[in-house]
């Protein structure tokens, strides 16, 4: 759910007041999932999708109302309706989306900023709350894999909670029955940002670089170019670093969660990187070129099973954009993978 991270940039840069929703449950189909977020600001922007257009107006009308009175409550929403009186809209998308609004008063968004922290330090955080009868929250905590606990929880948190934080396992987000605490509870895992590397700053990296940031990737371009490797190339990276293969590899600190691409243009500066990469098996590396410049460039090494050549699906791409498309289209493809098989999904 990689809209938190635009939510929490606006929560951390803007005085106004908001609102939270947060999916908490859902009953048969729905476009968005357990865990899908949005923010809504007073003065009527918004941060974020719930739904396919279905649910933002509805939750919009009661904003107004929420800021005034400060209560935070779940709201059910029947996506089954076909009565186009129901609530102005006749989505017949088969499920029932329950969404829990909260305003976001200043002791919720020092959590929220609190939250910010952890994950631009590359901590996973699980986010639980708790509900009264009446739909309203009862209480909300944060808490990291070391047992940090930050927000408005009162009582015990189950231990089973701590060992998915502790071992990095986080089953399917949503509703779940905790006989410890007499009550269900809501349960959901924030991961940090997914971080793209982009060796080459040439014309080609540039609309990568941007469709990814808006994704939701955490982007960082490297080149040795200094007019290429520019902000004005790259306006939505967060990282950019000029230096040769081995000063740039050892600045951005790469690790086995990261994904990578290669589009230097540059088979003698590859072959570098190649060998510097290899030490850190990146869950992901995509190499622009045909299978057989890969294949030269591991100089009769076998090819890693985490290498891609050529970078991006096959979808006859052609000209930087569409190549752009393809290949963030397979690395989105290769982590919602990964994501399912950790949860066992």
């Amino acid at each position: 759910m990689e809209e938190i991270h635009h939510i929490l940039e606006a929560v951390e840069r803007s005085g106004r007041r908001s609102v939270l929703a947060t999916v908490v449950h859902v009953e048969g189909s729905a476009y968005r999932k357990e865990g899908a977020s949005m923010l809504f600001v007073e003065d009527g922007s918004q941060i974020g999708m719930l739904s396919a257009g279905c649910l933002e107006a509805d939750l919009a009308a009661r904003v107004p109302e929420m800021l005034e009175t400060g209560e935070s409550r779940v709201y059910a929403f029947d996506m089954q309706s076909f009565d186009p009186l129901s609530w102005g809209e006749t989505p017949g998308c088969g499920g029932i989306v329950h969404v829990a609004m909260e305003p976001v008063n200043d002791v919720f968004a020092g959590h929220l900023r609190t939250l910010k922290g952890y994950l631009d330090q590359a901590c996973g955080v699980i986010h639980i709350k708790a509900f009264n009868p009446d739909r309203s929250i009862s209480g909300y905590g944060f808490f990291t894999a070391d047992r940090q606990l930050f927000g408005e929880w009162k009582g015990d948190v189950p231990e089973e909670l701590f060992r998915m934080a502790s071992s990095g396992s986080m089953e399917k987000s949503g509703m779940k029955a905790f006989p410890s605490l007499n009550e269900n509870i809501f349960v959901h895992m924030y991961s940090p940002k997914r971080r793209l590397i982009i060796f080459g700053a040439g014309r080609d990296a540039r609309p990568l670089a941007s469709f990814a940031a808006a994704a939701g990737f955490s982007v960082a371009v490297a080149d040795w170019r200094p007019a290429l490797c520019d902000r004005r190339f790259f306006p939505d990276a967060e990282e950019l670093v000029v230096g040769f293969p081995e000063e740039t590899v050892e600045a951005l600190r790469i690790t086995s969660n990261d994904y990578v691409v290669v589009m230097t243009h540059h088979f003698g500066r590859d072959m570098e990187l190649i060998r510097l990469l290899s030490r850190f098996e990146p869950v992901y590396l995509g190499m622009l070129g045909p299978k057989r410049r890969t294949e030269r460039l591991f100089d009769g090494a076998a090819v890693p099973s985490y290498v891609r050549s050529p970078v991006g699906l096959a979808i006859g791409a052609e000209g930087p954009e569409e190549i752009a498309v393809s290949v963030l289209a397979e690395i989105i493809q290769i982590h919602n993978a990964k994501r399912k098989r950790r949860s066992g999904l």
